[in-house]
């Protein structure tokens, strides 16, 4: 081993001549299975040159190479968030603020109606106020129109619901957009109503398309635009707070990608690689845009689809009933399989890799069918196909995506929604967020956050992989649990293999982008419901440290969901589908 590693040394000093960094006195986890462990490496122009002994990386040190000695602690590659939806992030008290609605702040329908008006206080006649992360499950039911009245009736109110794909509103907001007792349920979508049929405003899925523009509020005291830089780079830096060095935006525009550029222009200490929402496609070909257009700080890397809808949320489309409803199997997409295969087709002989949001096993079904006949019609080696969530799964869905090579994105938030997850009934929970299964089989998998849909922090998702249990104690399928090195892969090589870089990032190997993060404590030698508590003490890009942990932790604030009044909804996955033919 050690002359193997003498050789790279070797062979990386004759190119780059020098070493700048060198870390040593490290437990480092390289996620590198040629060379698991090691004590320390060695860093030049931004990409790890050599990893090893403390001994043998000190002999590349020349009189301008910086050591870094971490006296013992645990160093993994740096976290790549396969699925997460950053928001501008504003202060609490000034009128751009959204309300964090989260269960750790508002646990009874009255705490809502407080925290609303608080904010209505601060902000102008006319503008909307917003929130988003109620827990339904810990209110003891969906907020509605005659709860929001009692905060404002002359002023739109939009509230999000924790999975991001139900949105409750007031009267104003229901009035403006035009919808009553008359408006039918729109093909995916569902109103909620009263006795009577008048809807309450509690809005699930594609129904949300209703929700008029004009009903957003007064946008003349909307962010500046170098207001949304900053709150944009205040997200990033939470990220990169947690560890995160790469994410991955699911679905955006033309318009949010010019915002990308401008960020990395800027320092975003995060790598992005965006994903353009299929509603882009035509003007992407248009302008000869392809996968892989950019540079490692800001790549394109698939489009994003979306065929289905939400687990959380319990509007997923099963094949058998809600355990606790058996007339009820959820929402059914608004896209047809004839329309679903049309699109797939168009895309992948363009040359794209599509990345597809679904849920419900009945949804699955339709993507894996949707895949094969493109397939059928074109063979495309390597082609990575992606299934975002895929949270309930069975072995024949299973059986289907090994075979198809599709990359499996699951979920892992059984902390937050464990409880709210019961629902689907001990059979589907030991199949849900198939990670175990679907690692003994060989399927390619990924992690994430679907922030803000759970927190984008992978050190709680990763205790979530080895525990499956929820912040109460509730334990879901813990036949899928994985080890900590397994959850540590997935949140960082795999991750990387999803956007075809593997080769670039996601491992301390010599040749890839330096990013990594050093931690107080080894996650394996913790109790594995401590996981989430080891302090991150720094956080370095390319080499260069971008976080350094304060002396005093302080706690991330939730991102927000994408907003109806600037055209998207939730967790920015359902526009998409509000527009899907039937």
């Amino acid at each position: 081993m050690i002359k193997k590693i003498c050789l790279v040394v070797a062979f990386t000093a004759n190119v780059a001549f020098a070493t700048d960094t060198i870390v040593i006195n490290a437990r480092v986890i390289t996620v590198d299975k040629s060379h698991p462990s090691a004590e320390a490496f060695a860093i030049d122009n931004g990409r790890f040159v050599a990893v090893g002994t403390n001994a043998e990386m000190l002999k590349l040190k020349t009189p301008s190479t910086k050591v870094i000695d971490l006296k013992g602690e645990t160093v993994t590659p740096g976290f790549n968030d396969a699925h997460l939806h950053p928001q501008a992030l504003f202060a609490e008290g000034t009128p751009h603020y959204r309300v964090w609605l989260g269960a750790d702040r508002v646990k009874t329908i009255d705490e809502l109606v407080a925290a609303l008006k608080r904010q209505a206080a601060v902000t102008p006649a006319g503008a909307r106020i917003s929130g988003y992360g109620y827990n339904d499950e810990v209110l003891g039911r969906h907020p509605n129109r005659h709860d929001l009245d009692k905060v404002s009736t002359t002023q739109p109110i939009e509230i999000t619901h924790g999975s991001g794909h139900i949105t409750a509103v007031n009267s104003f907001v229901l009035n403006a957009s035009g919808v009553t007792k008359d408006t039918k349920d729109p093909s995916g979508g569902a109103l909620d109503r009263d006795p009577d049929g008048t809807p309450n405003g509690v809005i699930r899925e594609s129904a949300r398309g209703l929700l008029s523009r004009g009903a957003g509020g007064n946008r003349a005291d909307a962010p500046s635009h170098e207001e949304e830089l900053a709150g944009y780079l205040t997200c990033f830096g939470q990220y990169s707070a947690k560890g995160i060095t790469s994410v991955g935006i699911a679905g955006g525009s033309p318009s949010s990608f010019r915002m990308m550029q401008e960020l990395r222009d800027r320092g975003n200490p995060v790598r992005v690689g965006f994903m353009f929402s299929a509603g882009s496609f035509d003007e992407l070909q248009a302008a000869g845009i392809q996968r892989g257009f950019g540079d490692d700080r800001l790549r394109i890397t698939s489009l994003k689809n979306y065929q289905g809808n939400s687990l959380s949320g319990r509007t997923a489309w099963l094949s058998e009933a809600y355990s606790d409803r058996p007339d009820y199997f959820g929402i059914p997409p608004a896209r047809t399989q004839e329309k679903l295969d049309e699109d797939y087709q168009k895309w992948w002989d363009a040359g794209w890799q599509v990345a597809t949001h679904s849920n419900g096993d009945r949804e699955i079904d339709m993507v894996l069918t949707a895949i094969e006949h493109a397939e059928a019609k074109n063979p495309r080696p390597d082609a990575r196909w992606r299934v975002e969530h895929a949270s309930v799964m069975n072995q024949a869905l299973l059986d289907r995506a090994k075979k198809d090579g599709v990359i499996l994105v699951f979920h892992s938030y059984m902390w937050e929604y464990g409880d709210i997850l019961t629902s689907y009934g001990p059979k589907r929970l030991s199949m849900m967020h198939a990670y175990r299964t679907a690692i003994d089989m060989g399927i390619p998998v990924a992690g994430h956050s679907d922030s803000p849909i759970s927190a984008a922090d992978p050190l709680l998702r990763i205790q979530d992989m080895v525990t499956r249990t929820s912040s109460k104690g509730t334990v879901n399928g813990a036949n899928q649990r994985v080890s900590v090195e397994e959850a540590i892969k997935v949140w960082t090589l795999d991750g990387a293999y999803a956007t075809f870089e593997e080769s670039s990032k996601g491992s301390i190997a010599p040749g890839k982008l330096a990013d990594f993060v050093v931690l107080q404590k080894d996650p394996r030698q913790v109790s594995p419901n401590a996981i989430k508590d080891i302090v991150l003490e720094a956080t370095y890009l390319g080499g260069e440290k971008v976080y350094t942990a304060p002396s005093k932790t302080v706690a991330m604030i939730p991102p927000p969901p994408i907003n109806y009044g600037d055209g998207n909804y939730g967790d920015g996955d359902e526009e998409e589908n509000e527009s899907a033919p039937n």
